[in-house]
């Protein structure tokens, strides 16, 4: 269950920093600032405190990044966030769900 939640987590922040890749930055894959941010973020999730009871990262009582993370994926998430409605909308409604 837990490994079902983290690999849950794991696809959404792919997505959004996707996302925020291709139609902020106009690269048609990601760049490399963009894919070792999803490498960072992967590893944070791997090595997470809270397994299946994971909160979301904005309710989460633990900020497990490093500063310079914080600030860049906290960047992809204002700017993916709202968009993910148009182009993965089961997928953000899952999390807005979550955040309640």
């Amino acid at each position: 269950m837990g490994q079902g939640r983290i690999a849950e987590e794991q696809r959404v922040i792919r997505q959004m920093i996707q996302l925020y890749c291709r139609k902020k930055e106009g690269h048609t894959t990601l760049c490399d600032s963009c894919r070792e941010l999803l490498e960072y973020a992967t590893r944070r999730l791997e090595h997470c405190h809270y397994g299946a009871t994971k909160p979301t990262c904005r309710k989460c009582p633990i900020h497990c990044y490093r500063p310079d993370m914080q600030a860049r994926i906290q960047t992809v998430m204002r700017w993916a966030g709202p968009r993910m409605l148009f182009y993965h909308p089961i997928t953000a409604v899952k999390h807005l769900l979550r955040e309640l």
